[in-house]
């Protein structure tokens, strides 16, 4: 089975997700649906922090947390508010092609230097914090590890409705993970 499904048509959305802002928002991402006007947000996207993620959807309609490798651990607080306060029953975690979160190792080298240069931090310093973090915020494989942080998730808010997928950078679509298959 194929790891990712890809949605061109609204009826290659799993019929679990119709009437919710899931569905709503393949459609607006990938099929161009016309934007409504919301005035409270319906659902949280927890994705990367890459520019060339921009997605499609109105104003107002999602929470957005952005961090390295659509990694959310550290974030729970921040998701806990959108859900108790903001009232957010639909997570989408989002994470995406090329993701250099997958390139630490050899960008090692950049990081401790572009450190050094722009931060003015000492040589021994940035070599301890990639070291550190490297190791805490380094993903193998942009789809194992949004369905692994899907899965934590959903064990930490069993009651909210949390969704795996991918944006390819290539064509800026959205894909569901398929969880079968995974």
């Amino acid at each position: 089975m194929k790891r990712l499904l890809n949605i061109s048509d609204s009826g290659e959305i799993p019929k679990e997700y119709k009437d919710t802002p899931i569905f709503r928002l393949l459609e607006y991402h990938n099929l161009g649906l016309k934007h409504e006007i919301f005035s409270d947000p319906q659902m949280l996207i927890g994705t990367c922090m890459d520019f060339r993620l921009s997605f499609n959807i109105p104003r107002n309609f999602a929470f957005m947390i952005r961090t390295g490798g659509a990694n959310m651990k550290n974030m729970e607080f921040k998701l806990s508010y959108a859900i108790s306060v903001g009232g957010i029953k639909h997570i989408a975690i989002i994470g995406h092609s090329d993701c250099a979160m997958t390139k630490l190792r050899i960008n090692e080298k950049k990081f401790v230097r572009g450190l050094v240069k722009y931060a003015k931090w000492s040589e021994k310093l940035a070599i301890k914090h990639f070291n550190t973090k490297s190791t805490v915020f380094g993903i193998k494989d942009e789809i194992d590890f949004t369905l692994k942080e899907t899965k934590r998730l959903r064990k930490l808010y069993p009651g909210i409705t949390v969704v795996p997928m991918i944006y390819q950078v290539e064509d800026s679509r959205l894909s569901l993970i398929n969880e079968v298959s995974s």
